[in-house]
C-alpha cells in the first residue's frame, strides 16, 4: 500500500548502522529515533497508545487507501521487544516528513490552541520545535494548491474526529530561500520554450512558469506567487531524474497557471547537481512567507521570503478519554476553555482547521 520494499525497511531499521536518537524527547515521555537513511522515524509508545492504534487500524487502513494524498502520519510497523534483562518496549515506525536534501531551517508544531503554546528555549536554532504562538509568518500558496491542501486537512481532521482523537498537530517544516520584498518588481527577462511554456527570469535566476499569451498583469502576479531561484517545470517522462522521496503521496500537484494544468515538478537551479523534486501535497511545496508585523512594528512592505514547505499531521493516538475530560474541566476553571488543547474532538477539529486556514491565507487580489 505504501510502496515500501520489505528488505529496504528491514535494512533501515535493523541494519548495521545505529539509529540516531533525537535530542529532545516528546512531552509524553516518548523517545524518538531516526534511521540512518532518514527515511523512518521510530517513536516509543505507551501501552494506551498501542491500544488506540490497534483499535483504529482498520479505519486508518481504509482512510489512507481512500485518500492517497492524506497528510496523516504514515505508520509502517508496530513492534514490541522484550530484552532478556527486563522491561518491554513498544514502538511504531513512521515516515520521516522531513526526509529531504533541502535544509529545514524552521519547524513548527501547530495545534490551533494558545495556552502554553510557545517554545521554552531562549535560543532558537534549527532543531527547536516552535509552536503556535511562535509562528509570526503567513504562507501563500498557488491558489489551487491551497484549495487542495485545506480540503485534505479538512478530510483528515474529520476522520480523526470520528475516531475520537484530539491533541494532534500539523508539523510544518520551512526551508528558506533568498529573502525579497515581493512587491518591488525587479527587472526580468522572459523566454518561451517550444512547448509554449515560458520561463520568467529575474536577474538571470529562473522565477516561474508562464504561458506564451500571459499578460503583463499575469507576469506581475506570478512574481509574487512563485519563489525566486525555483522553477516549476511540466512533468516529463519518468526517466529516473525526478527525486520522489519516501513521502508516499499519491500524485503530483498541477499548476493552475501552467498551460493545460500541467503536473509540475520543482527544479532547484544552482545546486551542485540539478535535480527535479516532485511537488506533492505537503512535500516540496513552494510558497511565499510574509512576516506578520508586531503591534509596535510599522512596515511599508512586509518582510517576505521564498520558502519550500513540508508538512503533515502527527500525534494522532490521543483519545478524548476520561483523563482528558478531567484535564479539560480542571483547566477550564483557571483559563479560557477555548484556549486549551484538551477539548472534545469535534471542537478540536473545527478550531484546528480554522487556525490552519489563517496560516495559509488566500493570495490578496490586487487591482
Amino acid at each position: 500500500m505504501f510502496k515500501i520494499d520489505a528488505a529496504d525497511y528491514m535494512m533501515s531499521i535493523c541494519g548495521n548502522d545505529a539509529l540516531r536518537e533525537l535530542s529532545s524527547p516528546g512531552k509524553s515521555g516518548s523517545v524518538f529515533f531516526l534511521s540512518q537513511d532518514d527515511h523512518f522515524m521510530i517513536k516509543t509508545l505507551r501501552k494506551s497508545e498501542v491500544k488506540v492504534l490497534l483499535r483504529m487500524l482498520p479505519n486508518y487502513h481504509h482512510h489512507v487507501r481512500s485518500y492517497e494524498n492524506t497528510l496523516i502520519t504514515k505508520f509502517f510497523g508496530l513492534h514490541r521487544i522484550k530484552p532478556s534483562s527486563g522491561q518491554k518496549f513498544r514502538f511504531v515506525v513512521m515516515g520521516n516528513m522531513f526526509c529531504t536534501e533541502l535544509r529545514i531551517h524552521r519547524r513548527f508544531d501547530l495545534k490551533g490552541s494558545s495556552l502554553g503554546r510557545s517554545a521554552d528555549k531562549v535560543e532558537i536554532d534549527e532543531s527547536t520545535t516552535l509552536k503556535d504562538l511562535d509562528l509570526n509568518y503567513r504562507f501563500y500558496l498557488e491558489p489551487s494548491w491551497r484549495d487542495a491542501l485545506l480540503m485534505q486537512i479538512g478530510i483528515d481532521s474529520k476522520f480523526l474526529e470520528a475516531q475520537h482523537i484530539m491533541d494532534y498537530s500539523l508539523l510544518l517544516g520551512v526551508h528558506y530561500r533568498a529573502p525579497q520584498h515581493l512587491r518591488s518588481l525587479m527587472p526580468y527577462n522572459r523566454s518561451v520554450r517550444a512547448d509554449g511554456l515560458g520561463i520568467l527570469a529575474e536577474e538571470g535566476v529562473t522565477q516561474g512558469l508562464l504561458s506564451e499569451n500571459d499578460s503583463q498583469n499575469s507576469i506581475e502576479d506570478d512574481i509574487s506567487n512563485y519563489p525566486e531561484g525555483l522553477v516549476l517545470v511540466p512533468r516529463g517522462s519518468d526517466d529516473g531524474s525526478v527525486v520522489v522521496g519516501p513521502h508516499i503521496r499519491g500524485s503530483r500537484l498541477r499548476s493552475s497557471s501552467a498551460a493545460g494544468g500541467e503536473e509540475v515538478d520543482l527544479l532547484l537551479p544552482g545546486t551542485a547537481r540539478i535535480k527535479e523534486l516532485q511537488i506533492q501535497l505537503g512535500v516540496n511545496m513552494p510558497a511565499r512567507a510574509e512576516k506578520i508585523p508586531g503591534i509596535q512594528e510599522v512596515e511599508k512592505f512586509p518582510e517576505a521570503y521564498d520558502v519550500v514547505l513540508y508538512l503533515g499531521i502527527i500525534d494522532i493516538l490521543q483519545e478524548y478519554n476520561m483523563s482528558k475530560k478531567i484535564e479539560h474541566a480542571y483547566k477550564s476553571l483557571q483559563f479560557d476553555s477555548l484556549s486549551i488543547s484538551a477539548v472534545d474532538p469535534t471542537f478540536y477539529s473545527q478550531r484546528f482547521l480554522e487556525f490552519i486556514q489563517k496560516v495559509f491565507p488566500p493570495n490578496a487580489v490586487t487591482g
